[in-house]
């Protein structure tokens, strides 16, 4: 999207989850915030991954993350077969927008919370020689639900990015401070912050589902909610009015903790906004977009197995310029740039 308008302001996050969506609106002062990249367009007006076949990825191959290594990049997609059970697809380019792919997937369902519904959405972290994958279990044949559906946020480890350890299950659904349904997405922060790593993460809050929550741990696998309401709330009559949920892994910046977010309007229109938090204290918002910086286009944005959906997942430094990759209508993958700043 061009001409974007980045404002900010101080958000207070320290509140009843009664009051959060009247706190969320409160515009206590200015914050001079500038986010590091300029306007987003699209390099590719097509999908740069589309579903092919008749096996794991023949219904769709969407949410990517991307990491770069050794001047490639590595991609992890969600990939879904037309039983809609989702396995996790690898590939990897030179240019970031040309993938080549591996033929089968390099995480399948195998563990009883990931039973029927399969891994999805995956986020990538590398810390030291580790690559950390927060991801969704989907278990839709026996969950705790009352439809037998339930959804948890995952974790596994790797070194290669191919062969992967499961961890477990890191923040339970119907479980928790203020969480009464699901967990899901979780976007780990590179560095710790005093002493201890920080992940950002959606669950749902009474009365108000997918809220972006917080969580703290010492060894990155086992981790702890740091409050007892979400960090950041939805704002009535905006772009996040539904849901806000974490993108790709958050980075450091001077300023702040720096994340990319998907937000979603009354009508289910899934856009992209930001926020910043206090790299001192990651439960503090310092600044949030009022507008989104990308939103849905082009026709397989708007028409796919969900309508009207760009959702990012993958965020990558390429020189002097930013690569974002996002799953369009549930359905393909697409890829947008905008200038380093």
């Amino acid at each position: 999207m061009n001409n974007v308008r980045f404002s900010a302001r101080l958000v207070a996050t320290k509140a009843p989850v009664a009051a959060l969506a009247l706190i969320a609106l409160a515009a206590v002062a200015a914050v001079p915030f500038t986010p590091p990249f300029g306007n987003w367009t699209r390099l590719s007006a097509d999908p740069i991954l589309a579903p092919k076949g008749d096996g794991f990825e023949s219904a769709g191959t969407f949410n990517p993350s991307v990491v770069k290594e050794n001047g490639k990049f590595v991609m992890l997609y969600r990939a879904q077969d037309r039983n809609g059970t989702s396995s996790l697809g690898y590939a990897t380019s030179d240019d970031g927008i040309h993938f080549a792919r591996r033929p089968e997937p390099v995480m399948v369902s195998e563990a009883p919370y990931e039973k029927g519904g399969g891994v999805e959405d995956p986020r990538l972290q590398k810390i030291g020689d580790t690559y950390y994958l927060t991801y969704t279990g989907y278990n839709n044949v026996d969950g705790a639900a009352a439809d037998k559906k339930d959804a948890q946020l995952c974790l596994a480890t790797s070194a290669d990015l191919v062969h992967w350890q499961r961890r477990g299950i890191i923040i339970p659904s119907f479980k928790g401070k203020w969480n009464v349904k699901w967990t899901k997405s979780g976007a780990i922060v590179p560095d710790k912050i005093n002493g201890k790593y920080w992940m950002y993460y959606l669950a749902d809050a009474k009365g108000k589902d997918t809220q972006m929550g917080v969580a703290y741990s010492d060894d990155l696998l086992r981790w702890t909610e740091a409050l007892d309401h979400p960090v950041l709330a939805s704002r009535p009559g905006s772009f996040d009015s539904q849901v806000v949920e974490p993108g790709p892994a958050p980075i450091i910046t001077p300023q702040g903790i720096f994340l990319i977010y998907n937000g979603a309007d009354d009508k289910q229109v899934y856009s992209t906004g930001w926020v910043l938090f206090d790299k001192n204290d990651p439960t503090k918002v310092l600044a949030r977009s009022e507008e989104p910086v990308f939103a849905p286009e082009k026709e397989w944005e708007k028409v796919g197995q969900v309508p009207n959906v760009v959702f990012v997942e993958g965020m990558a430094r390429d020189g002097n310029r930013w690569l974002f990759y996002y799953g369009g209508a549930d359905k393909d993958i697409g890829v947008a740039t905008a200038p380093a700043l």
